[in-house]
């Protein structure tokens, strides 16, 4: 994926997600901070750990989130899309 989609997905994901830390992307690229972030929020890393949820449901909950949005359909099945191949990095 070029480095401009990555930057069009993670303001993307700033939007649907507005209180998440974000690394500050002037440091690293777009898809290091995009990844990252989506990797922290599958594993929910932002909550207590008593309170955490699966990996699976986490997954759920996020393509709800993005399907119910006022994305583009393209931005949509993106952020899907790049959801389910760091869920899968994860689960190896």
């Amino acid at each position: 994926m070029l480095s401009n989609s990555y930057e069009s997905l993670l303001k993307a994901y700033s939007q649907l997600w507005k209180n998440r830390f974000l690394v500050d992307s002037d440091s690293i690229s777009a898809e290091e901070v995009i990844k990252e972030a989506i990797k922290r929020d599958l594993s929910d890393e932002n909550s207590h750990p008593r309170a955490r949820k699966s990996k699976d449901r986490k997954f759920i909950l996020a393509t709800n989130r993005i399907i119910n949005s006022d994305l583009t359909n393209d931005v949509k099945v993106a952020l899907v899309n790049l959801h389910i191949q760091l869920l899968y990095q994860l689960e190896e």
